[in-house]
């Protein structure tokens, strides 16, 4: 698919979210992980952006650049949207202390994990991933794959 305007780019995301939180069950047992790979620039925070909005969080999401997760309340509900953005991380090393395996665990969440390649030994099997890349022209791709 082609995007145009960051106004579409959100859009998609907006779509995802909601699309997923109708298909809520009671028995989830891990986090709903969303996967965002692409280069600087590319469509993920603008994404993001529109996935919040979809799961209803009425506050701009901001990336997490500096601080790597952020943390969000889904409006009437007990879930929460961890926003994580690891374009900072140099390894392993750099994620400790940050309670990664725990959120990925939380069945009462949503994750977005920008730079999502970063933390490829800790995904889990079962998640969303999309795929953003800039065309010469500026215009912007993207592709969505669901891992069972």
């Amino acid at each position: 698919m082609i995007t145009t305007r960051p106004e579409e780019t959100a859009k998609i995301g907006e779509t995802l979210a909601r699309d997923l939180k109708g298909q809520e069950t009671g028995d989830r047992r891990q986090a709903r992980t969303i996967c965002l790979y692409g280069e600087l620039g590319s469509g993920k925070t603008t994404f993001a952006q529109g996935f919040a909005k979809g799961l209803g969080i009425a506050s701009r999401l901001l990336s997490p650049t500096f601080i790597i997760v952020r943390r969000y309340q889904i409006p009437r509900t007990s879930h929460l949207l961890y926003h994580l953005d690891l374009y900072r991380i140099g390894g392993e090393k750099d994620l400790q202390g940050l309670g990664i395996a725990e959120i990925l665990a939380d069945g009462d969440s949503y994750v977005l994990i920008e730079w999502a390649e970063k933390l490829e030994g800790q995904l889990p099997r079962r998640r969303i991933e999309v795929w953003f890349k800039t065309l010469e022209d500026g215009r912007h791709t993207w592709a969505l794959f669901k891992k069972p």
